[in-house]
């Protein structure tokens, strides 16, 4: 499984939204996602599994935090469309800032 399989997963994005913010138990993660807690384990396994998250033993509870090296891959795969988006904003800008110009010469200001 790569990073974008293991992220098409709507659940599995949520966690990862969740301990990015801060670490979280897996009550708290149960809690968040109104799931129950072998649904949140099975779907924390595969994000371990995986590398997008770590866990570490706190007395009884296990807390969970977000790995940002997995979400390089994902990154790079979406750096050309940063640029194009990029570009295209600029461009959208350069139109808007005309298009006042012009209006404010029309209106007198």
């Amino acid at each position: 499984m790569n990073a974008f399989e293991v992220l098409a997963d709507p659940t599995r994005r949520r966690i990862i939204e969740l301990v990015g913010s801060r670490e979280r138990s897996v009550g708290e993660l149960v809690d968040a996602l109104a799931m129950n807690q072998p649904a949140v384990s099975k779907q924390l396994s595969v994000l371990r599994y995986h590398g997008f998250v770590a866990a570490r033993i706190d007395g009884k509870r296990r807390m969970y935090r977000m790995l940002p090296e997995p979400l390089a891959e994902v990154d790079a795969w979406l750096a050309p469309y940063r640029r194009f988006w990029a570009n295209r904003l600029d461009a959208l800008q350069v139109h808007m800032d005309r298009n006042a110009t012009r209006r404010d010469k029309t209106d007198g200001n």
